[in-house]
């Protein structure tokens, strides 16, 4: 990120490690949150899992959004920020989704409604410095993520999918926005403006209206996917070498999955089927988040650890592997949940790990 990110100021040398320690220990509790949400969805697929705690499947999407991608997203704001009490945002947020794996229900749901008002101070500190429109986005998305936490507490998650994925799909398109705002040209904030605003509407329509709110959102999504195909950089990116064609494949692979979610809610409301929801689902939040969080990795992590991760081609790898399962699993979703759904729901999950395996090696191989 740049536009909300103040220039660094001298710190003592040995304050540095120390930081980069902490930062590393709180991606730790999003890495976790990781492994306990693959985790449960081996358990929810029915095949062998590592744990075999019935709990997890229930806590499943929640440990994935907010505990994982929530941490992420939170650590790196924070890391913009550059303010001490920033850290308690991605590590309240961790420390919800551990204590959900962990079985304590109800104090997880209480820290991740904390965890989700810490962040959403944290993009007030951003606004503070720099009032602008993609910062009132983030902070937008933000608010539909405590939404959600707080909601929970009283409804099923399953009602609480349109604020979740608001809450992604806003934060990613405010990010991409900034990152290719140069390139995107003067139209990019308008319309992020605009399409934001639709896309909050909409997810916040799905629980008190679900079939309207649903469809309303699926129109948004497929138009935020239209929009960033059409104007972001990733269609140029594709034709280069190395970490800038991995970089746009993967852009544009998630855009396509977001797509296929938008067009699922658009045409069918409130998936009716487990088969509808299921990829709804998973093209929301596997195809589109984590093509985003691949994408975006050799650009980010760098920032947040203070250590390098390089590109090699060893990542093309857990792409490939992603976008290859989620298609399996939704041909297989579409032809009656056979052999083929379980293996690419199987797949998914090795990818992930493979992404884990391979990140974390390529930083070791970049020191």
């Amino acid at each position: 990120m740049t536009t909300t990110q103040a220039p660094a100021e001298p710190r003592p040398t040995a304050s540095r490690p120390r930081a980069a320690r902490g930062r590393i220990a709180l991606l730790g509790l999003g890495g976790a949150c990781l492994l306990a949400g693959l985790d449960a969805a081996l358990l929810a697929v029915g095949v062998w899992a590592p744990v075999g705690a019935t709990h997890l499947p229930d806590v499943h999407g929640m440990v994935m959004v907010l505990g994982f991608m929530g941490t992420l997203i939170a650590l790196e704001r924070a890391q913009a920020l550059r303010q001490p009490w920033a850290y308690l945002a991605p590590g309240v947020l961790g420390a919800g989704g551990v204590a959900l794996v962990l079985g304590q229900h109800l104090i997880g749901q209480l820290l991740l409604v904390q965890g989700c008002l810490l962040f959403l101070a944290v993009l007030l500190g951003l606004w503070r410095r720099a009032p602008l429109p993609l910062v009132a986005v983030q902070a937008l998305s933000v608010v539909l993520a405590a939404a959600a936490a707080a909601l929970w507490l009283v409804v099923d998650v399953a009602a609480l999918i349109g604020l979740l994925t608001g809450f992604l799909v806003l934060t990613i398109a405010a990010e991409r926005a900034e990152l290719a705002q140069l390139a995107m040209g003067r139209r990019a904030v308008p319309t992020l403006v605009v399409l934001g605003s639709w896309v909050a509407l909409a997810a916040s329509a799905t629980v008190v209206w679900p079939d309207a709110g649903a469809r309303a959102l699926g129109l948004g999504l497929v138009v935020v996917a239209a929009w960033l195909l059409r104007d972001d950089v990733a269609r140029r990116m594709v034709r280069a070498d190395g970490l800038r064609r991995y970089n746009g494949a993967a852009l544009l692979g998630g855009y396509g999955w977001l797509a296929v979610a938008g067009l699922t809610w658009l045409v069918g409301g409130v998936p009716a089927t487990d088969a509808a929801y299921d990829i709804a689902i998973h093209a929301t939040f596997l195809g589109f988040g984590m093509s985003m969080i691949m994408a975006h990795a050799p650009i980010i992590f760098p920032t947040v650890l203070g250590r390098p991760l390089p590109y090699r081609p060893a990542l093309w790898l857990p792409l490939v592997v992603l976008n290859t399962a989620l298609a399996a699993r939704v041909v297989g979703d579409l032809t009656g949940r056979g052999p083929l759904w379980e293996v690419g729901s199987v797949g998914t999950v090795v990818a992930l790990l493979l992404f884990v395996v391979t990140a974390v090696g390529v930083v070791v191989r970049g020191e």
